[in-house]
């Protein structure tokens, strides 16, 4: 009976009604008796789930396959969970777990998941988050050093590139072969709706990045790096001051961008007020204790 079920869904997934599909999967959790079944359900889930774009079904699944026996021994399904995870946490814009689990995809995955996502697929989708949300020692730490992924960015030559020019600060030849690529991602079925947030992050990262070692920065000098014009570069780092994300000031008459560093004097005085009204504190609550044991109130 299960298999008559599982046959079905298959049937109805080739056909694309991915609806009755899911259904017939389903139905086969009921007869499932060994972990090898579960899991073979729970995979069959997980990919007409992705299909019909129903990532709380693909989080539920993963989670029961992944708590099910013996599937830590199947390095082929774990890369397959992984990319399953990856996806979920992709379109919940939740891009640093999404980058997490797609570096850790093995290579073991090879064409097991190729109608959901592809080796390539994943070393391209792992490269952008990366790129959008790790900072650089996490990037050098999980993508760069990373043996593993490094191979499967073998496989995606455009985004190895991209990566390695990010990562040696040379970003104006990074960001022009992110524009290079972008007509072809916005094809893409996974990545289309995330493509500008996952840009504007990885522009912005590159920006912070660019001045952090620095007191001051010529803006003429940095929109030469960047390949942008003087004033469009003044706008976007006006925008990232008054996020928060680059403590600085802009001088537009010399065009200079000046780090504002916090006033070491002033958080010192104000750490040692704190300090000391934390003493006092704690003193008049172990006065107050020894005078209620004195009076036998304790």
């Amino acid at each position: 009976i299960r298999m008559g079920h599982s046959d079905l869904g298959d049937f109805h997934a080739s056909r694309g009604d991915f609806a009755t599909a899911l259904k017939c999967y389903v139905r086969t959790r009921d007869y499932c008796t060994t972990s090898r079944h579960t899991l073979s359900m729970c995979l069959a889930v997980v990919k007409v789930s992705i299909h019909m774009g129903n990532y709380t079904h693909v989080s539920n699944y993963v989670s029961k396959a992944e708590a099910t026996p013996d599937a830590g021994s199947d390095a082929v399904l774990t890369a397959q969970l992984r990319v399953a995870s990856a996806l979920t946490a992709l379109e919940a814009k939740k891009f640093r777990a999404a980058a997490r689990k797609f570096v850790e995809v093995s290579v073991e995955l090879g064409t097991s998941f190729s109608e959901v996502c592809s080796v390539s697929d994943v070393a391209l989708y792992g490269a952008l988050c990366a790129l959008a949300a790790f900072d650089r020692a996490e990037l050098s730490e999980r993508v760069v050093k990373n043996s593993a992924f490094r191979s499967m960015l073998e496989l995606y030559p455009e985004a190895r590139e991209i990566v390695h020019d990010f990562h040696s600060s040379r970003y104006a030849s990074c960001l022009a072969a992110l524009e290079t690529l972008r007509p072809d991602l916005l094809l893409d079925l996974h990545l289309r709706p995330h493509v500008d947030q996952l840009y504007a992050d990885i522009r912005s990262k590159a920006l912070v990045q660019y001045f952090s070692p620095f007191v001051a920065v010529d803006l003429c000098r940095m929109a030469s790096a960047f390949n942008v014009e003087v004033d469009s570069l003044e706008k976007e780092i006006a925008a990232l001051i008054m996020s928060g994300c680059i403590p600085a000031r802009i001088d537009s008459q010399a065009k200079v961008l000046h780090a504002r560093h916090a006033d070491q004097r002033n958080a010192t005085f104000v750490k040692a007020l704190a300090t000391g009204e934390a003493y006092m504190r704690d003193t008049k609550a172990l006065l107050l204790r020894l005078n209620l044991l004195r009076a036998d109130f304790a």
